[in-house]
């Protein structure tokens, strides 16, 4: 039997790597401004921010993403009245003409390129050593113990996210039958986006298994297959994980003490706050209230 191969096609290839940044910003943090003559995406993981692009001001909120593109000025600032920023930063080499198709554009991602991005942000921290929030900082350092092929990962994962961005341009594709697994993993990801919108309205509160179960009507062990399947973690974990990610911005805004934004978080003390925001975190709150500041100083 004759075997013809096909040489497979490549419509984006990204050769190079220039930073990879995840920031967390405070009320009144201005970034001066670049240009450089790679490619570049901004995109808000929490918050809100100021971007200019060129003589273009645009303000982005949570969910959206805007590319620079090569030789496009481009700055950054938090007012005071914007809600401090988390901001995944990634820059990259890419000569593809389909490029230009980013060009001037903000798009608010979608669930699948919202997933993809998680995992090129995973990947990253793994692949990467810190540190990931300096502005000032790009030279990318291999990790030590960074997984097998990492950095081929992260390239691919990039690579898809910038593919399904540019197909989400086109016309609806007519879907396929749905098979019973392809039921059975919408109703997961249907109810997982319950659950963590339940949960994000819960913060001030102690939430046990047992409420989430009920407010939720699953049982125990259906809760946990879905975490473990479809976050890797458990519940009570992420969700102690939401407060302290919450807590980060409440010490970001600068409104609060951190008395008052344990107490806004359902922590009974705030030595019980301090545990386990060092736990998570690796430093106090105070220490990380110490670390905002000094950031926003030393871009004064």
């Amino acid at each position: 039997m004759e075997f013809t191969p096909l040489a497979l096609g490549e419509s984006i290839s990204i050769p190079k790597l220039y930073s990879f940044h995840y920031f967390e910003y405070a009320k009144g943090f201005v970034f001066e401004g670049e240009e450089h003559d790679f490619w570049e995406f901004l995109y808000v993981d929490k918050g809100e921010v100021e971007v200019r692009a060129d003589d273009r001001t645009i303000k982005l909120s949570q969910g959206e993403m805007i590319f620079h593109k090569p030789g496009e000025f481009h700055t950054v600032r938090v007012a005071q009245e914007h809600k401090p920023p988390n901001l995944i930063v990634i820059s990259f080499e890419c000569r593809s003409p389909d490029m230009v198709r980013f060009e001037d554009k903000v798009i608010a991602l979608g669930k699948r390129e919202r997933e993809l991005l998680a995992l090129l942000l995973q990947e990253g921290f793994r692949t990467f050593s810190p540190a990931f929030d300096d502005p000032r900082v790009h030279r990318l350092s291999p990790h030590p113990e960074a997984p097998y092929a990492g950095q081929q990962v992260m390239r691919s994962y990039l690579e898809l996210l910038l593919i399904f961005l540019l197909r989400g341009e086109g016309p609806a594709v007519p879907e396929s039958p749905r098979l019973t697994s392809m039921h059975q993993d919408n109703a997961e990801m249907l109810a997982e986006e319950r659950i963590l919108a339940y949960m994000q309205a819960h913060l001030a509160d102690n939430l046990t298994l047992d409420q989430l179960c009920r407010a939720m009507h699953l049982g125990k062990t259906r809760l946990k297959e879905i975490f473990q399947t479809r976050i890797g973690t458990g519940a009570m974990e992420y969700f102690k994980q939401l407060k302290i990610t919450e807590a980060k911005s409440l010490i970001r805004e600068q409104q609060y003490n951190l008395t008052e934004i344990a107490a806004k978080l359902g922590y009974a003390s705030i030595h019980y706050f301090s545990r386990d925001f060092k736990r998570s975190t690796g430093m106090s709150p105070s220490d990380y209230a110490r670390s905002v500041k000094a950031r926003a100083e030393s871009r004064d």
